[in-house]
């Protein structure tokens, strides 16, 4: 694809996304940088909201990025995770003076988030996704920049809400990073500078894969209500996790969205159940394939799975005219013509940790008082292209961008307590209702 067809492809899915954005949060409208830090002496207060392994490792490296970096206050809605958060913290960082948390800023509950990102200047959003939509319109309402992980929400709803408090965050000029983090690795910066360049000419298609065998279950416990038993449990539920696509995959179809530069067209795919299958596998799926249309024509192959004993790879390959790249998060890139020429290999062992990156570089944006950081849109991008992956495995059918977008797919209920109805339930053998390719319909 030529560079200004491209951009001109970028710049006609912002326009189309603006108009999702709501008015109704702009009313509420918060002056530039009310409450946020900055820039010049002093230190810089710290949230988290999600005390998990992936919001206890960011907390640390928020930390380990600035001296000036206070953790002030943690938000969770189990007492237990956030208890453990903070003690591996403060054994890990016990000699860096920066954790201030005490039992008065430590908040348990459904609304605990709101407590913590009251008391600070930037907040860590790494709940589960489907919280993510919620937790980051507050942010922005009251003020503060953000660091938040991969995937934004789970539904096209919540991705509206999304792109809303994203356009009132770039009003506000707040700093936002989205832990996507290939964007700040090296391999893959080069990689791209070098695609930008016509390395391998236009990109004709590719394929993305996060093949691999599966991550952890949760079994439910004694007395556990069926929603906690599930937020405990949550990758294996829709609602929550939004199903593999979505929760990693999301990594290899970003860099297919970064690399050609637009969002895909359609899809359309299969997947289903096969070797995970049991009562606490909940309803999504172990294996997607799905094919992504591009505006001009390109089409990228998208694998996805969770199967042990199978073939694993993560990675990222993409022909073009001229020549081919193959690349992953193992710090390798290689470029090589089409006639078999080596045109760049990847060598730097040097590298900086990526996931240390975002927060090297977000903290010192936010320090000098500069604005550097909208990852809202990109963000918003790759799991809407998640989103319509999973839509099309789950319907069999193929989807444009458009009827995605247009739906009011709601995964996410307003939820106060434990006690709450869960989204979805099991029937009498404990299992819940799977997707069936043919049967379900979200057009």
């Amino acid at each position: 694809m030529k560079r200004e067809q491209t951009n001109e492809a970028r710049r006609k899915f912002l326009r189309k996304t603006a108009a999702y954005t709501g008015a109704g949060l702009l009313a509420s409208a918060l002056p530039t940088q009310a409450h946020a830090y900055v820039g010049g002496a002093g230190e810089i207060s710290v949230a988290l909201v999600g005390c998990g392994g992936r919001g206890t490792g960011a907390a640390a490296q928020a930390i380990q990025a600035d001296p000036a970096v206070r953790l002030v206050a943690m938000a969770d809605v189990f007492d237990d995770q956030l208890q453990n958060s903070f003690k591996g913290l403060s054994i890990k960082l016990a000699d860096s003076g920066q954790i201030k948390v005490s039992p008065e800023t430590m908040f348990v509950g459904f609304d605990a988030y709101k407590k913590a990102i009251d008391m600070a200047d930037v907040v860590i959003l790494t709940t589960p996704p489907g919280f993510r939509p919620v937790h980051f319109e507050y942010a922005v309402n009251q003020g503060k920049h953000v660091f938040m992980e991969k995937p934004l929400a789970t539904d096209v709803v919540g991705i509206k809400r999304i792109l809303a408090a994203g356009k009132l965050a770039k009003q506000k000029k707040l700093n936002v990073v989205v832990g996507l983090q290939r964007h700040y690795q090296k391999n893959y910066l080069k990689a791209h500078e070098m695609v930008q360049k016509g390395k391998i000419g236009d990109i004709v298609s590719g394929q993305v894969y996060w093949n691999s065998p599966g991550v952890w279950v949760r079994k439910r416990q004694y007395q556990q209500t069926e929603l906690e038993y599930q937020m405990r449990n949550w990758y294996y539920f829709n609602w929550i996790c939004g199903d593999h696509i979505l929760e990693q995959h999301i990594h290899n179809i970003d860099v297919a969205n970064w690399f050609i530069g637009s969002t895909p067209l359609s899809a359309q795919g299969m997947g289903g159940r096969e070797t995970r299958k049991g009562r606490d596998h909940g309803h999504i799926f172990d294996h997607h394939f799905v094919e992504f249309t591009y505006p001009e024509g390109q089409i990228i192959s998208s694998q996805c799975r969770h199967q042990r004993g199978c073939m694993n790879r993560v990675e990222e390959v993409f022909q073009g005219t001229k020549g081919h790249l193959r690349i992953n998060s193992e710090n390798f890139a290689s470029i090589n013509s089409n006639n078999g020429k080596s045109i760049y290999q990847h060598v730097d062992q040097a590298d900086v940790n990526p996931y240390q990156q975002e927060h090297n570089l977000l903290f010192t944006a936010i320090k000098s008082g500069t604005y550097q950081f909208d990852d809202v849109p990109n963000g918003a991008n790759s799991t809407m292209t998640a989103i319509l992956g999973r839509m099309a495995t789950y319907s069999g059918q193929v989807l444009t961008w458009d009827q995605a977008m247009a739906s009011d797919l709601k995964l996410v209920p307003d939820l106060n307590s434990f006690n709450d109805a869960a989204p979805v339930v099991p029937n009498a053998e404990g299992h819940y209702p799977v997707p069936v390719p043919g049967v379900t319909k979200f057009i």
